[in-house]
């Protein structure tokens, strides 16, 4: 059974909005590697990650109440928090380092040996292993706009933007692109 599907985001995140704190700890055990990859992905510097990752953190303590979940998943609002909170730095042109692709990837490994033991590590390759073939397995602009929004952190409109495509025609490239992603996963 894959550990993120048995989680209850929702749950997590209903109680984190009574103030429980156990709950967003809870959170934070089961996703914060992974959110820091998002961050370290978009500021790319590890450093810097780290502090979006805490502001972000306390984000989603702070706006907990703020979550409907008839608007979408818990597990996607959280993940963009962290996101957001990563872009709005970036875009304000506070404190970007630029760091080479290679030394960036040496990093990813090395969180990744050192945070999991071997078997999260190899599961997580087998996620990964899964992911691209699902991704390859979609049409080019559900692919390139999933991948702008989701690695290069761009705005809907930003995505419009490069694939020369209508704003409506994008959003519904993500939505639908998703949803291939998420049965093809199953």
């Amino acid at each position: 059974m894959n550990a993120v599907a048995e989680f209850d985001y929702e749950a997590a995140l209903a109680a984190c909005a009574r103030g429980d704190q156990l709950a967003l700890r809870r959170i934070y055990d089961q996703d914060s590697r992974r959110l820091l990859g998002v961050a370290l992905r978009i500021v790319r510097h590890r450093q810097i990650a780290e502090e979006v990752l805490h502001d972000a953190f306390l984000n989603i303590w702070t706006r907990a109440a703020t979550f409907d979940p008839a608007r979408g998943a818990g597990r996607g609002w959280i993940y963009s928090v962290v996101r957001n909170q990563a872009l709005s730095l970036v875009r304000s042109g506070e404190r970007e380092v630029a760091v080479e692709d290679s030394m960036l990837e040496e990093l990813d490994a090395g969180t990744l040996g050192l945070a999991g033991g071997l078997d999260e590590t190899i599961a997580l390759r087998q996620d990964i292993g899964r992911l691209h073939d699902c991704l390859v397995g979609l049409d080019a602009g559900k692919r390139n706009s999933i991948l702008y929004a989701y690695i290069d952190g761009c705005s809907h409109s930003e995505i419009a933007e490069r694939l020369q495509s209508p704003l409506g025609t994008v959003k519904a490239w993500i939505k639908r692109g998703l949803s291939a992603l998420r049965e093809c996963m199953g």
